[in-house]
């Protein structure tokens, strides 16, 4: 679907000089003279590269609708990790880049869902939140209160995370996966 450039907004997907773009921010800018424009950053899904570009109200571009799919997350291997599509079993191998520092937070069976484009994995969607068992936590300091403080502790996954100072070793939490932050202690 063609879109009119001052009709971009963030977090569209745009096909523009022969790349996927995703719009990570915008400036409307009307001067004194000359027409509006839209200032518009983007970033390339494909290999990451960032584009800062000017379009006016008669320029055109391309708004892509990506297709999701829903994968399960099998393992590991080397620098790819290995996905299975739910519905015909056919395994796929991405690269760890495209899924961020989210793979840390990859468990064995996890549900997934990819952002295809053309049949191209763009991108992986965690679940927001995933349980983490505490594997190491600093003990708390005398005089310490229960209201701001907190304290670092090692994940089962080797990911640091900042807990509350009631935290202690072998507690299982709920961290949200994106902001790598303490929720909640799990059920």
């Amino acid at each position: 679907m063609k879109i009119s450039g001052v009709d971009i907004r963030p977090g569209n997907i745009i096909e523009y000089e022969g790349g996927i773009w995703k719009v990570t921010k915008i400036q409307h800018t009307q001067p004194g003279k000359g027409g509006a424009y839209m200032q518009v950053e983007a970033k390339n899904l494909i290999d990451g590269r960032k584009l800062n570009n000017r379009f006016r109200s008669a320029d055109t571009v391309e708004k892509v609708r990506l297709d999701t799919k829903d994968f399960q997350y099998l393992y590991a291997e080397g620098d790819d990790l290995v996905f299975m599509d739910k519905d015909t079993y056919e395994q796929i191998n991405i690269s760890k880049d495209v899924v961020g520092e989210a793979a840390d937070f990859l468990q064995d069976g996890m549900e997934v869902v990819l952002e295809l484009w053309e049949e191209r994995p763009i991108s992986v969607e965690l679940p927001e939140q995933i349980e983490a068992t505490i594997v190491e936590a600093d003990a708390v300091v005398k005089g310490q209160t229960a209201s701001s403080s907190y304290k670092p502790a090692i994940l089962d996954n080797g990911v640091r995370v900042m807990v509350p100072p009631h935290i202690t070793s072998g507690t299982r939490i709920v961290v949200n996966v994106y902001d790598r932050e303490y929720v909640r202690r799990a059920d």
